[in-house]
């Protein structure tokens, strides 16, 4: 069965670590948003808004869309990985994938996500942590995952809501 995962969350919160683990296990393709505005310019932020403009996200989905349709049609799980604070850009992606599709929000304190920032090679910083924190905890969308947890546990957790190979 050919569907595509969204994970989001806030810095620090494992998506990275739980998405790469996934990437493996599924054999999917693993889609880093965060990556994606990074290599066309498109994570600058607005001073108005404190944070990357949804058009940016948007412009982003529309630079993998191709990439990813061919992959669905081809029977790959595709694995998005991003923030998402804006609902705007999942329901963008969910609109142009007529494939079934599963969204997992992790949710970890501000405090733990700014320790785990702390021990990355390239930390982001404390505020951007808290900033990004604050954008995606202003919505849940999809299914709820403690990233306290340890990623095992998380990886564990999204499986069974996944459909089973045979």
């Amino acid at each position: 069965m050919t569907y595509f995962i969204i994970i989001r969350g806030p810095l620090g919160c494992g998506k990275t670590t739980i998405v790469k683990r996934l990437t493996k296990i599924l054999n999917a393709e693993h889609i880093s948003i965060d990556k994606v505005l990074e290599e066309h310019d498109l994570d600058n932020i607005d001073s108005e808004l404190e944070c990357i403009p949804v058009e940016n996200f948007i412009k982003a989905n529309e630079i993998v869309l191709p990439r990813v349709k061919e992959k669905l049609k081809l029977g790959k799980i595709v694995i998005f990985d991003a923030c998402f604070y804006y609902k705007e850009s999942i329901e963008n992606l969910i609109e142009n994938l007529a494939y079934s599709h599963y969204t997992f929000t992790l949710k970890a304190p501000v405090e733990v996500c700014m320790e785990r920032d702390n021990k990355r090679s390239k930390s982001y910083g404390e505020n951007a942590v808290k900033t990004v924190h604050k954008l995606v905890s202003r919505f849940d969308y999809g299914i709820i995952i403690d990233g306290t947890k340890s990623s095992e546990e998380c990886i564990k957790e999204i499986l069974s809501y996944l459909p089973k190979f045979p």
